[in-house]
């Protein structure tokens, strides 16, 4: 048990990296969500393709293969990215892609009446978009991307595969130096369980104060 305490700190720096990763990868996909899925909504065919496109594929293809791209392939056109980088654009273009439909349903769900609202204000198409149809729609996506934040937090152990040193890269090097599996990978369960608490709540949370701040905006 001694020498298991001696390798924590080992855990707790891979923790940290996957800290940093998920909310890196986080601030990415939420971009990415925003681009594509007001792309899907765009009034121009080529946007509305380039944005089908880009959801079809990072949908469509294997979070794994993706990561190897960004990380063994990029540097053979030139883009050389560490493993940290690599992590966060295969993580952040991931999750983006499916917040990117949430984010085209969330807005498709508000009322028309709210749409004639805007035009009946003399507010441009961005303008009604920002005042009024986003505020709303974005209570609507909370729940959803709250779901999304976590999948890509846990998603985060596959960087692992490309010597990124977080908390399954740790947990396998303490494994490899003690003999011991269960202890290990115990505590970075706890610890991934305890992440994704705290991004729910933190989440939840928001959606509570946006909530009481839309409160008889929609009927």
């Amino acid at each position: 048990m001694h020498s298991w305490f001696s390798f924590i700190p080992l855990i707790l720096e891979g923790a940290l990296v996957t800290v940093g990763l998920t909310l890196a990868g986080c601030v990415l996909a939420l971009m990415m969500a925003f681009i594509a899925g007001l792309g899907r909504l765009s009034l121009h065919a080529p946007v509305r393709w380039l944005a089908t496109c880009y959801i079809e594929f990072f949908r469509g293809t294997s979070i794994f293969v993706q990561l190897f791209w960004a990380y063994f392939v990029l540097p053979l056109f030139g883009l050389t990215l560490t493993p940290l980088e690599a992590g966060i654009l295969a993580l952040g273009l991931n999750v983006g892609a499916y917040g990117a439909e949430v984010v085209r349903g969330a807005v498709q769900s508000i009322g028309r009446e709210q749409h004639e609202a805007c035009r009946a204000l003399n507010l441009t198409r961005w303008q009604g978009l920002r005042h009024v149809i986003l505020p709303q729609a974005l209570v609507l996506m909370l729940p959803t991307f709250c779901n999304n934040a976590i999948e890509l937090l846990k998603a985060t152990a596959v960087v692992s595969l490309i010597s990124l040193s977080d908390m399954t890269f740790q947990a396998q090097v303490v494994r490899a130096q003690t003999g011991s599996t269960a202890v290990p990978f115990i505590t970075i369960l706890l610890l991934y369980f305890v992440m994704a608490l705290a991004l729910s709540r933190s989440i939840r949370g928001l959606e509570k104060r946006l909530t009481r701040g839309l409160e008889g905006v929609r009927t």
